[in-house]
């Protein structure tokens, strides 16, 4: 009998093969011996317990399934011989749909309005569109197959960014020719050694004035310093969903930074994520008990 430790109820993932004993956690903890047994482990989407003290405690853990399409908080307390499989699509829709609300309310200018509001200001004035635009897309996954789609019918160009070149996607080392000639870039790209940092003062210094950065990955994405630089002299504008550090302290001062739209990390987390992974775990553990390939693996055992 294979236990699997979710903070799902059964009947939340369709018929499961009577090998599986799927034992439901939420804010409780099981008692040592039960965690030594779990052999699928799906954490919380806002991980409790503290996957550094349980993890470690699953001796007979074989596979570990996420909520998140970005694994960098978890995979340091990935024990060796486990596979590490993301929530790849679960978030597509959600996270594309903030980022076109946020690239729409950041060039009308929607935040000024609802400042403007409560004062009874009539700030009628002549704001960019996101029509005829150009928007570059640092990333090429589902998410960013997602944003294009619903991107495309506003009229933009919209421009995906790989890590290599390929049939449609530009590879990063083409970022120095393309970031001048970007009205929006967007961020879509997993934090890793690699990408920490990406936008820097040079990555930055490169947009052309007037232009708006959208980060919807991860805040160390994005040098924060070099980011207020350039946004409290006023000449580039950016929506955050992501921050570093993250939560963002009351007083730091991309709260108060000119052309700066702040949302609390909030791009997953919609209705729709409950149906999408729902369908994803009740798969992922029939392909498991069917000795079948996984889906979204990010680490083999």
């Amino acid at each position: 009998m294979t236990l699997v430790w979710s903070p799902f109820d059964a009947a939340d993932l369709g018929e499961l093969p009577s090998s599986l004993r799927l034992q439901q956690v939420r804010d409780v903890e099981p008692s040592l011996a039960e965690i030594e047994r779990v052999e699928v482990f799906v954490p919380r989407y806002d991980p409790v317990p503290d996957l550094a003290q349980v993890l470690p405690a699953m001796a007979s853990l074989r596979l570990l399934q996420t909520q998140t399409a970005g694994t960098e908080h978890i995979e340091p307390y990935v024990p060796t011989g486990v596979t590490l499989c993301n929530a790849r699509g679960v978030h597509d829709a959600a996270t594309a749909e903030l980022a076109v609300t946020v690239i729409l309310a950041s060039l009308r200018g929607v935040p000024d309005f609802v400042r403007a509001q409560p004062h009874g200001r009539w700030l009628h004035e002549q704001r960019p569109a996101l029509a005829d635009r150009r928007v570059v897309v640092i990333g090429a996954g589902s998410i960013a197959g997602a944003l294009r789609a619903r991107l495309e019918p506003f009229e933009c160009e919209v421009v995906l960014v790989g890590r290599t070149a390929r049939d449609g996607v530009h590879g990063t080392d083409e970022l120095p020719a393309l970031l001048p000639d970007a009205d929006v870039v967007v961020l879509l790209v997993p934090l890793s050694e690699e990408t920490r940092h990406l936008v820097d003062a040079d990555f930055l210094a490169a947009m052309r004035a007037g232009a708006l950065l959208v980060n919807v990955s991860r805040g160390g994405v994005v040098d924060t310093e070099a980011l207020l630089a350039e946004t409290s002299s006023g000449r580039l504008l950016a929506a955050l969903d992501v921050t570093d550090p993250e939560p963002l302290p009351p007083d730091h001062p991309l709260w108060t930074a000119p052309g700066v739209l702040i949302t609390p990390h909030v791009g997953g987390g919609t209705t729709a994520m409950a149906p999408r992974i729902h369908r994803l775990v009740g798969d992922q553990l029939r392909r498991y008990a069917a000795g079948e390939p996984l889906a979204n693996v990010v680490r083999r055992a």
